[in-house]
């Protein structure tokens, strides 16, 4: 079972990979909620912490279609080490103005727009490299559970150092040690060794390019289905994460130690989530597993929204946790394994847009709604809303399986209809 666990490590590049984000995201969610906790302190408005989570993700909305017509086109390798420089420095900056306090609310927000225009890069880059550092197909799945619990297990030790860091010394050392871990992550993309070659660059029009994404994506009603239900959760869900300070602050009479352990129970349960995704041996039955997944997220919201207990929260946000979590990682096995290689790009570019692009229109509607009625009541919206898109997707999913099954057998993921086995198409067209 363990080897099973983290059988994708077995390449190395992919081994690289892990190690060095590993590192690289605790500091990631250091800087995240420090972020949150400085807007809401130097301003005390559920407005603002909208605002600012709406300039850090709406440059995915506007930018990252294009960006994966870039990836599908340019040596995604080299894209990562650029991003990753760049992130390192937007951290720096952050530490340099938060340290000498002059920092400002214009000042995250101009740099929170910059680390949205890096992620429209990044994120599809991320998603289709990894199939070129796992190079047998039945380890992807396995590859995308681990990318998860990377995430995961970041965000369990991210936000609760953070903060013990934000309380003892203040927002600016979490913005400093962010900037130094990104060390990590460069140091082991420039170890790799990358033997595949990017395809010749085409000359056609990237208005051209991406046209044929979309009509792809929209034309495939497995792609369009998948990436609606996590712009739907993206959009009404998430949010509950942009109004976490409030919730700390306010309902629950806390301070940062407060956020960092509500932050830190939700991280619990995404990781347990990914735990179960890395176990399993097949893409198949992930369908069910988004749907209850999906429900689980809606009613546990829900019950988040309405909890004035310090104790009752800890109990739910696990839930939520696993639940978005659960959702897009499996969202993302499927949207992976069905996909031509040559539109990768391109269409996990759409899925950065549903799971973090729809999230600035989130944030902003959650900031406004949480001034007008308040962030309870908004977070209970917004449940609502993600059970219904649960109820949704249960009712489309048979006929989703439809489209799905021939590629699975075609695969050879899945055995014909009288059970014969299949040889499996090349793992160069599809991974």
């Amino acid at each position: 079972m363990p080897f099973a666990l983290t059988r994708a490590l077995r390449h190395r590049n992919y081994r690289l990979f892990f190690g060095g984000q590993s590192v690289s995201l605790i500091g990631t969610w250091l800087t995240r909620i420090a972020t949150s906790w400085l807007v809401y302190r130097l301003t005390g408005s559920g407005l603002l912490l909208g605002v600012v989570g709406f300039a850090s993700q709406i440059p995915m909305l506007i930018l990252s279609p294009f960006a994966g017509v870039l990836v599908d086109r340019w040596n995604r390798h080299r894209i990562l080490v650029v991003t990753q420089i760049l992130s390192a420095l937007q951290s720096a900056a952050l530490a340099a103005l938060a340290l000498t306090h002059i920092i400002n609310v214009p000042e995250i927000i101009a740099l929170q727009i910059f680390q949205g225009i890096i992620n429209s890069f990044d994120t599809p880059a991320r998603q289709a490299f990894v199939v070129e550092m796992v190079t047998h197909r039945d380890d992807l799945p396995n590859a995308i559970a681990l990318n998860s619990s990377m995430v995961n297990t970041s965000r369990i030790l991210g936000p609760s150092i953070g903060g013990v860091l934000i309380a003892a010394f203040g927002e600016g050392w979490c913005f400093a040690i962010d900037a130094v871990s990104y060390l990590a992550v460069i140091g082991s993309l420039l170890a790799m060794r990358i033997t595949s070659e990017r395809r010749p660059s085409t000359e056609a029009n990237i208005l051209d390019e991406l046209r044929t994404g979309v009509s792809y994506t929209l034309g495939f009603p497995p792609v369009w289905s998948l990436l609606l239900l996590i712009a739907i959760t993206g959009t009404m869900g998430m949010p509950y994460m942009t109004l976490m300070p409030v919730i700390a602050a306010k309902t629950l009479h806390g301070g940062a130690h407060t956020l960092g352990i509500l932050m830190t129970a939700s991280g619990v349960g995404a990781l347990i989530g990914t735990l179960y995704l890395a176990s399993r041996h097949t893409v198949v039955g992930l369908g069910k597993v988004i749907a209850v997944a999906t429900f689980a997220l809606g009613i546990a919201l829900m019950i988040f929204a309405v909890s004035h207990s310090l104790a009752l929260s800890l109990l739910i946000l696990p839930f939520v946790g696993a639940g978005m979590m659960v959702q897009t990682a499996s969202c993302n096995t499927i949207l992976q394994t069905v996909v031509d290689e040559d539109l990768r790009g391109r269409v996990m570019a759409f899925y950065g847009v549903a799971i973090m692009g729809t999230q600035p229109i989130g944030s902003l509607l959650a900031g406004i709604l949480a001034d007008r009625i308040g962030a309870e009541s908004t977070i209970l919206f917004g449940g609502a809303v993600c059970l219904a898109a649960a109820v949704w997707f249960t009712i489309v999913r048979p006929r989703l399986a439809e489209h799905i099954r021939p590629i699975y057998i075609s695969l050879g993921i899945m055995p014909f209809e009288d059970g014969s086995a299949v040889i499996p198409v090349d793992s160069e067209r599809r991974t």
